[in-house]
């Protein structure tokens, strides 16, 4: 049974079509991924689903009584409390239970009480039984080892069970808000990116979790393994609407490549059929069979139209009378359908890849960092009441030029307060950094703290590149896969997918020979994520 349903669901922004024409059903113990894109909707159909945005055109159809948890990709919700404070408001009921207990065994072991009647104890004994069968039934004795499971899972620290949530980042606010939907067993969850604050730890562990799931998924992640792993079945988006697969992200590959191997085929067949038929409209529109040949040249003027405007692939595949087309024109001429005909394309599966190019025209010193006793962390923050704390105590370090490294480890540990003490954001707490000489250094922020959010796209990047005109930034942006009147969105508009590649455009106009990437895959789509390896 479907838990919702969408039908023919189509988003628009005024003239600009996000997507269309899609429809799906999601069924108890589905765990379906979305996959498509940086821009193409994904979160905005997650919203849509849950009910905050509404759909241009369709309807989404969901079961009486259905219990949705949402994770957006941003942590923009209220939290207050400790962390186990929020983890225990999925339980309040199960809370009150276990008062009414202690409230009952109190009752009946009080001297006073037990010089009632014998009815009165009976009654509190059968009510004292039921309520017990239905705490225990409702997991009463076990919830509180559930809460630790799950935090723990998630890559908190016991000590960090009674931290105030004014004291989280924004991504252990997202874990923290991730682990109270857990904890609430909805029938239904939607989780946005929920890797992208989590340490490798973790996020094996949340796979587990949710391949144990006994409700239902919807998952946006651009993280291929976790989607091995995690997931049953895969929607892709594409603008014209979405393909459905079963089965994991390596399966969905193989698939979708035989399905794409199986469409070249019918269009050179159905190509083939046509140049057919063009050669004999050409041999007898002159002739005795002059009829025969006038027919095929109307029906061919418009099986070439229909498949001018929605593809091979629809008209093949959909009665005419369901296709949304206009063949109300003449027929061609002879030679303008042999032309048509010839023209035909077959259809094209490969997005257009992101062009980054970074560069360095300056050549750094053969040593690029060296540490000594160095302790990383944070110093006391007298105005806001919070203690300072030592994250790690690096051992002595030294890179050097066209060295790469990986820094690696569990969330809290650090790892952004190492880049910004070697960036000189932040001061060491002892010890010191030494940077080499002739460095030019690029950093790729894991928040994008240099994106301007009251900024257009194109304005970051002629902010960045001062001699650029107009007209070049909009080519230039276009290599980062922005097109048309994207250059002239608001930052605060774009996707977290599109945030990151238009921080990967700045960082690409910079002249760097030492470069400081903070989680630069996150948001990004995988085709993007390889581009970026490679480079």
């Amino acid at each position: 049974m479907s838990l919702i349903t969408a039908n023919s669901l189509s988003k628009s922004f005024g003239a600009e079509d996000l997507f269309a024409n899609i429809s799906f059903s999601v069924a108890k113990g589905a765990r379906l991924a979305l996959v498509g894109p940086n821009g193409i909707g994904k979160t905005t159909l997650l919203r849509i689903l849950i009910g905050e945005e509404e759909p241009s055109s369709g309807t989404v159809t969901r079961t009486k009584s259905l219990r949705v948890g949402y994770l957006p990709q941003e942590a923009d919700f209220e939290l207050r409390g400790t962390l186990w404070d929020v983890c225990l408001e999925p339980f309040v009921e199960l809370i009150r239970m276990h008062g009414e207990l202690e409230k009952l065994e109190s009752e009946m072991s009080d001297p006073v009480k037990r010089e009632y009647s014998e009815e009165y104890l009976r009654q509190a004994l059968d009510r004292y039984g039921t309520l017990q069968h239905n705490f225990e039934e409702r997991g009463g004795y076990v919830y509180q080892i559930r809460i630790k499971q799950v935090l723990t899972g998630l890559g908190f620290d016991p000590s960090d069970f009674e931290m105030s949530l004014d004291h989280l980042s924004g991504g252990q606010r997202t874990r923290a808000h991730l682990a109270r939907l857990l904890l609430s067993n909805p029938d239904l969850l939607l989780l946005d990116e929920p890797t992208n604050h989590l340490d490798i730890r973790a996020v094996e562990w949340l796979e587990g979790y949710l391949s144990q799931w006994d409700g239902a998924a919807v998952v946006v992640s651009h993280d291929r393994y976790f989607l091995d792993h995690a997931c049953n079945a895969l929607l892709e988006m594409a603008i014209s609407g979405a393909e459905y697969y079963r089965g994991n992200y390596t399966t969905y590959l193989n698939e979708r490549e035989n399905r794409w191997q199986h469409r070249v085929e019918v269009f050179e067949s159905e190509r083939e059929k046509l140049m057919r038929d063009v050669e004999y409209i050409k041999k007898n529109i002159s002739g005795q069979n002059v009829q025969q040949a006038k027919g095929k040249l109307r029906r061919l003027t418009r099986v070439v139209q229909a498949i001018e405007q929605v593809g091979m692939d629809a008209v093949v595949s959909t009665n005419w009378s369901q296709l949304d087309v206009d063949t109300t024109t003449s027929p061609f001429s002879v030679e303008e359908a042999e032309r048509r005909v010839r023209g035909l394309r077959p259809p094209q599966r490969v997005m257009p890849d992101l062009g980054l190019h970074l560069r360095s025209t300056h050549r750094s010193g053969d040593l690029v960092i060296r540490t000594k006793n160095l302790q990383i962390g944070y110093s006391d923050d007298i105005e806001r009441g919070i203690p300072g704390k030592l994250l790690f105590r690096a051992p002595d370090i030294e890179l050097r030029r066209a060295d790469c490294a990986a820094l690696i480890g569990p969330n809290g540990a650090g790892k952004s307060t190492f880049l910004k003490t070697i960036l000189g954001q932040l001061g060491p707490l002892a010890g010191e950094v030494i940077l080499g000489a002739s460095l030019h250094v690029g950093y790729f922020a894991q928040a994008h703290e240099g994106l301007d959010p009251e900024k257009t796209v194109l304005d970051e990047i002629l902010a960045q590149a001062p001699g650029m005109l107009p007209h070049q930034g909009r080519d230039y942006l276009g290599k980062y896969l922005f097109s048309g009147d994207d250059a002239f969105k608001r930052v605060s508009m774009l996707s977290g997918g599109e945030r990151g590649r238009l921080a990967l455009a700045k960082l690409a106009l910079q002249d760097t020979n030492l470069l400081l990437l903070d989680e630069p895959t996150n948001h990004l789509d995988i085709p993007s994520q390889e581009i970026l390896q490679s480079v």
